[in-house]
């Protein structure tokens, strides 16, 4: 059965001009592009758009600037995630204000041994939840957090405004369905992550949409369309298609990886990381494009 949230919802990298400062009008553009690509949301303010390496000054330009400039266009997903509940409180009444539509968190951590206990991680969203904004709550790797089936399912079950959950933990096709089949009436949108590498998998077992990055999400769409639609094997063949670069991706670029392909195709002027994240290796983007091409996405197309 197809969820309320349903589809592709990736995510926007954020744009730098080559000296490391905001480019705004790349940040535009970069959403410009996405919507032209018919995502069905979009995701900012995230782990692939660099959240970790902008200042709150920044982070409130590019809620008010993404917010803006979508327009109502399609959903808008702002991640408000701090290991402080008071923060993540106030960044989620801010967004309430501006007009985002969802929140995306991960459980409270800073570091690898300061993690929010079970209890915790429940209070802090059940605040969020106050806010009244559905919440999309992010199970990643990352966070070094373990959010168990018991917890996710309480939280679903109990917080009224949690409404998605983001599996991307090991196992997401099997912690999917089990989450399903304990609370599945209270979640509006299982999605997956992680680039959409295990998203025939995750569909197969509940998933109605899938949070990747900005690289392809033309090329990714077919895979949920086709699957929602009964066409398992059209789902199949779009998924066998694109595994090649999205496991490239994954594996060898990270967040990277959609800022080069936006060069290429003159989204944004400049692939800039801060530091320390280091530039992607020549051979690394030489293969990704190499992948790409043969797809011919929009976004190698769309600025030219």
């Amino acid at each position: 059965m197809t969820k309320p949230y349903n589809g592709i919802w990736p995510v926007a990298p954020a744009a730098f001009h080559p000296d490391g400062s905001l480019d705004m009008d790349g940040n535009r553009r970069v959403l410009d592009c996405m919507i032209d690509q018919q995502v069905d949301g979009i995701c900012i303010l995230a782990n692939y758009s660099e959240q970790f390496l902008l200042s709150d000054a920044e982070r409130d330009q590019l809620t008010r600037l993404s917010i803006e400039h979508i327009a109502g266009r399609v959903p808008i997903i702002v991640t408000i995630s701090h290991f402080a509940t008071d923060i993540v409180v106030e960044r989620a009444h801010q967004c309430k204000t501006l007009g985002a539509d969802i929140v995306m968190m991960m459980a409270p951590y800073h570091g690898a041994l300061l993690k929010g206990t079970a209890e915790q991680t429940f209070e802090q969203v059940a605040r969020v939840g106050e806010v009244g904004l559905p919440i999309m709550l992010q199970d990643a790797p990352l966070s070094g957090v373990e959010l168990t089936i018991p917890l996710l399912t309480k939280m679903a079950c109990e917080i009224e405004m949690l409404k998605l959950l983001k599996i991307e933990s090991v196992g997401t096709a099997a912690k999917l369905a089990a989450l399903l089949a304990a609370a599945g009436d209270h979640i509006d949108g299982p999605f997956d992550g992680e680039e959409g590498i295990t998203l025939l998998a995750d569909l197969e077992a509940g998933a109605t949409g899938t949070m990747t990055s900005a690289t392809i999400p033309d090329q990714i769409k077919p895979v949920v369309t086709s699957f929602l639609a009964g066409e398992t094997d059209a789902a199949t063949a779009a998924y066998t298609r694109v595994l090649p670069a999205i496991n490239h991706e994954n594996r060898q670029c990270g967040f990277r990886a959609a800022k080069e392909a936006m060069v290429e195709g003159r989204v944004i002027r400049s692939a800039f990381c801060r530091h320390p994240i280091p530039r992607l290796s020549d051979a690394a983007r030489a293969q990704l494009m190499a992948f790409l091409r043969p797809l011919d996405p929009v976004v190698l197309s769309w600025g030219k």
